[in-house]
């Protein structure tokens, strides 16, 4: 942290932010008799407190965001060269850095074709929600209007995107919700849901169309997945699951939407989530990752045989997406994610992403082997989780205070990690990680090592 004598000087700023600042996902009582942690500076991997604490942050700045590190000195140029020269303009006009980031994007994206911006993942989702409705209204006499989620699996915060979060405590006393939205069983085969079964990947995806026989293939029009399931506890597919899922929907037509907003731009070790399955979707949404949490950008694609279904009709004033996204006209978005992708590019992250992505889950599986409190470890690329249980035999979940205590301890040791927090009651018991992409052996290394001595310090 610079001028590291100043940190005194902050004590108004923390005063403040405790008068004045809602938390996210945070409850506050705690503040009445403790400070407040406000972050000031960050630098590659590292970030630092008010109090000049320095830390490893191994969750990219707490959910999953700063791909490509912090202090990156040529985003913000580029951020700030193209705010004094157009900072904004509606999004029913277009502007240089979102047509070439538009450009560079679906060259990234075999089969993809159009772009839609707005500013949150979130958002990004609604606007595939609303265009499949508006699909069901004009182009099956308003059939097919269902969308099917998954169990685990988590879109967003908004009450459209609660009613397709498959995460009871996200959606706890925020209902009634929009009807339409329908649940499917989740894919986890630690926690199978039929026993030990041979082919568990064909299973649950048989499981998604004995809901869509039961619900009738006339009346959905979309399911939306995770690639790699998240908050929910970062659950990678098993074998056959994506294959039969994207079989599933063609025979049905069923429009598939892939919600990337966590696994986009290289988290995974691919440009995207889904390029690791061979799949084939309708929409992809992106969020997080895209700027790397240098300017606020979401962006929901689609093909073009998707975005021909919008004009189709020149003459019908209620044809085309009378939709709008405020602050998808900013421009700021676009020109961070150039700049994100070619920093993305031209460092080979990643291929650094893969190497480090084994080299963390090969010592995850050595934590394993040292502590009997991890059942499971889990990831692909650097997405990586390791559950706790109480018991391995019977696979009881840890205690969730325990949990959050391996997490505080990696703090009080200077390594930031997270958990599943606020998802599933009496499941949020997994070690969720995700380093940026430019990880060196060292990083990893020190998280490892960190959560090695967290788990000895709070399981024994």
């Amino acid at each position: 942290m610079n001028d590291m004598h100043r940190a005194n000087d902050l004590r108004h700023v923390i005063e403040a932010d405790r008068a004045h600042v809602w938390h996210h996902l945070t409850q506050h009582k705690a503040y009445e008799t403790v400070d407040p942690r406000v972050m000031v500076e960050g630098r590659g991997m590292r970030v630092w407190d008010a109090t000049g604490r320095e830390y490893l942050d191994a969750v990219s700045g707490g959910v999953w965001t700063v791909n490509v590190g912090y202090g990156r000195t040529s985003i913000a140029d580029a951020v700030r060269d193209q705010l004094v020269k157009l900072n904004y303009f509606a999004g029913a006009s277009g502007s240089i850095p979102a047509a070439l980031f538009a450009e560079r994007l679906i060259g990234k994206m075999p089969g993809m074709a159009r772009v839609y911006f707005s500013n949150s993942g979130s958002e990004a989702n609604e606007k595939v929600f609303k265009m499949v409705r508006q699909i069901a209204h004009r182009h099956h006499g308003g059939r097919k209007s269902k969308i099917l989620y998954r169990e685990r699996d988590y879109h967003g915060t908004t009450i459209g995107t609660l009613a397709a979060a498959g995460q009871d405590q996200r959606r706890d006393q925020y209902g009634p919700f929009p009807d339409g939205f329908v649940m499917v069983p989740h894919c986890l085969e630690y926690r199978s849901q039929w026993g030990a079964v041979e082919n568990y990947g064909e299973r649950a995806a048989d499981a998604i169309e004995a809901v869509i026989l039961r619900e009738g293939p006339d009346s959905i029009g979309a399911i939306c997945l995770e690639p790699v399931t998240a908050g929910g506890g970062v659950i990678t597919p098993p074998k056959g699951y994506w294959e039969k899922v994207q079989d599933i929907c063609r025979r049905h037509e069923i429009l598939l939407h892939i919600d990337e907003v966590v696994c986009g731009m290289g988290r995974t070790g691919a440009w995207f989530g889904y390029q690791n399955y061979g799949v084939q979707p309708d929409f992809v949404t992106m969020a997080k990752g895209v700027a790397s949490g240098y300017a606020a950008i979401a962006c929901t694609t689609t093909t073009e045989a998707v975005f021909s279904l919008f004009k189709d009709d020149a003459a019908d004033p209620m044809s085309y997406f009378r939709d709008i996204s405020t602050f998808g006209g900013c421009t700021a978005g676009p020109a961070a994610a150039l700049e994100t992708m070619r920093i993305t590019e031209d460092e080979g992250l990643i291929a650094n992403t893969v190497a480090m992505g084994e080299r963390l889950m090969t010592g995850l599986h050595a934590l394993a082997e040292r502590h009997a409190v991890i059942g499971d470890v889990r990831g692909k690329g650097l997405f990586c989780g390791a559950e706790l249980v109480a018991d391995r035999g019977t696979r009881e979940p840890a205690e969730e205070k325990r949990v959050q205590a391996v997490v505080a301890d990696c703090m009080a040791h200077g390594v930031i990690i997270g958990a599943t927090n606020r998802s599933l009651a009496g499941l949020n018991n997994t070690l969720c990680l995700s380093p940026a992409l430019i990880a060196t052996p060292d990083d990893i290394d020190r998280i490892v090592e960190a959560i090695d001595g967290a788990l000895g310090r709070v399981f024994g």
